[in-house]
């Protein structure tokens, strides 16, 4: 359950239409979701935050799937289902086969044993890490 009020674009206030208006245009869809739609709460914040993910998710020297990959591995480090799954659609929506999603989640159960031994070994960074 929500902990905000999820804002419909029918109840929204122009600055939070104007966001969403936005979010379908750029995305090519029609379909606000939940996240957006609670952020809308907070209008400013809504739009900060949709033109930073504007910014730092667009075509660059990373490609696309890759962002949408990493975004997916750093929401499994926190926890977040919510950005797991929003993040993993986007991912095959940009071309992620299964095969790829596997290896994916193989690479980030790897990390998260490894991060654990080295953590529990308190061992000291390499030099050569350090370069």
């Amino acid at each position: 359950m929500s902990t905000v009020a999820l804002i419909e674009y029918e109840d929204a206030s122009p600055e939070v239409r104007a966001v969403y208006d936005d979010i379908r245009e750029v995305r090519q869809t029609d379909f606000i979701n939940n996240f957006w739609k609670g952020l809308a709460n907070n209008p400013a914040q809504l739009s900060r935050t949709w033109e930073q993910i504007k910014a730092v998710m667009a075509p660059g020297a990373i490609d696309a799937m890759t962002k949408e990959m990493i975004y997916v591995a750093v929401s499994v480090a926190n926890a977040c289902e919510y950005c797991i799954h929003s993040h993993t659609a986007a991912a095959r929506a940009k071309g992620m086969t299964d095969e790829q999603h596997g290896e994916l989640l193989a690479i980030i159960g790897l990390a998260h044993q490894t991060n654990g031994l080295v953590s529990a070994l308190q061992l000291e960074v390499d030099d050569a890490f350090k370069a």
